[in-house]
């Protein structure tokens, strides 16, 4: 009796691509394109753009940008999220601080991967968190254990150095945020404090790289 070998086709995984720079999209979706078991259902330049593609294809896995015009990456996550509970989402960025990769994380995404590592870590990562997996880089793994038990700087704080980032002075940030000076200046010791900086452009560095505040 001749038996009859049946060959089963796999299901691709199906990936939409979001980020706002052209050059790196570009490559992003070429890598993709060469995998036999994925498929790009479509790409993104935006959140806004993200959350309407997103509704249009159902992909299985989002790659998504942080620093994206009109809509950021995290806030299209949670919208996304709020309608699609099962979505899964790739963050990509440059940034590799802890609180940012947090914030991501809290909002719903499984795999955090540093820009820099796409060429070496992006096709596993999608397979990675296709499966059922988190995938964080180590480099942001490490800076989340570093500071896993610093205290967190407060909603006004974070405003503070913003303001300090855009070049304003005491004064300005206490009329802007309808605070006294001696009010500025204690938040910039709890700052100073929380950040392990002396100065406040160190702050504002530190800041940044850590993904509290964006430049």
């Amino acid at each position: 009796m001749t038996q009859v070998k049946v060959e089963v086709a796999l299901t691709p995984i199906r990936v939409l691509v979001v980020d706002d720079h052209p050059m790196l999209r570009d490559g992003i979706i070429g890598a993709i394109e060469r995998q036999a078991d994925m498929l790009l259902v479509d790409e993104a330049v935006d959140g806004v753009e993200a959350v309407e593609k997103y509704r249009l294809h159902r992909p299985d896995v989002t790659l998504m940008d942080l620093q994206m015009p009109r809509m950021g990456g995290i806030e299209a996550i949670e919208t996304i999220r709020n309608e699609f509970a099962e979505a899964t989402f790739i963050v990509l960025t440059t940034i590799p601080g802890d609180t940012q990769a947090l914030r991501a994380m809290q909002a719903g995404a499984t795999g955090y991967l540093l820009k820099s590592c796409i060429r070496k870590d992006l096709i596993d990562t999608i397979r990675t968190v296709h499966g059922g997996r988190k995938r964080i880089a180590h480099d942001v793994a490490h800076e989340i254990a570093v500071h896993a038990l610093d205290e967190r700087l407060n909603e006004r704080e974070i405003e503070i150095l913003r303001l300090i980032a855009e070049g304003h002075q005491n004064k300005q940030i206490a009329w802007e945020l309808d605070i006294t000076i001696d009010s500025v200046k204690a938040s910039l010791k709890a700052i100073f404090a929380k950040l392990d900086v002396a100065d406040r452009t160190h702050a504002v560095t530190v800041a940044h790289r850590r993904g509290f505040i964006e430049l």
